[in-house]
């Protein structure tokens, strides 16, 4: 067997293996679902934001509800708090890593609108503080954590645990979760 076989099916198994485990996760996955549902359909939005590929599924996030998910229907607001060059370096430059989505969540979040928050070990400052800051303005908190949940776990209203140990399973778990939490709202959105 060839070293990419070999290296093929022990992912396939272990993907399997960490998709399967999300089963758990469906009462807390309705309830962000419904967060979610209670804060676009009135017009508030959602804040997202995560680091490194995080932050690449928060864009994607993003996307699916500014543009669309499934179907043809209007736009929703979604702003992905990790981009942004200029802004990004600014804050970390004035007041550190670890206020990068904290400052963003002061400066854009407001009561009503829900941020979601991306971390695949549970661990990062800056979304801890992120949430913290949430928290304080009044907004709803949705956390997909990694590993056992890290220092993360228990800030947001709703956390989605992904168990395991391997940090490029967990984020594609998350971005299946991500994609589920898609599917479900759209269902409750209006078309127009």
């Amino acid at each position: 067997m060839s070293e990419i076989s070999t290296t093929l099916k022990q992912a396939l198994a272990a993907a399997v293996e960490t998709i399967q485990s999300l089963d758990k996760l469906e009462a807390p996955l309705q309830r962000a679902a419904d967060l979610i549902v209670e804060c676009l359909n009135p017009g508030n939005k959602m804040l997202v934001c995560g680091n490194g590929g995080s932050a690449a599924d928060a864009a994607d996030f993003c996307t699916e509800f500014a543009c669309r998910f499934m179907h043809d229907r209007r736009p929703f607001p979604a702003l992905n708090l990790s981009q942004g060059g200029s802004l990004l370096t600014a804050i970390g430059n004035d007041y550190g890593f670890e206020e990068i989505f904290a400052r963003q969540v002061a400066a854009y979040g407001k009561s009503g609108d829900v941020l979601i928050a991306i971390t695949t070990s549970g661990k990062s400052a800056n979304i801890k503080r992120a949430l913290e800051t949430a928290k304080d303005r009044n907004l709803k908190t949705i956390a997909l954590l990694g590993r056992d949940g890290g220092s993360t776990i228990g800030i947001a209203d709703v956390d989605l645990i992904v168990s395991g140990n391997s940090t490029a399973r967990i984020q594609e778990a998350h971005k299946f979760l991500l994609h589920v939490l898609c599917e479900a709202v759209e269902l409750r959105l209006p078309r127009a």
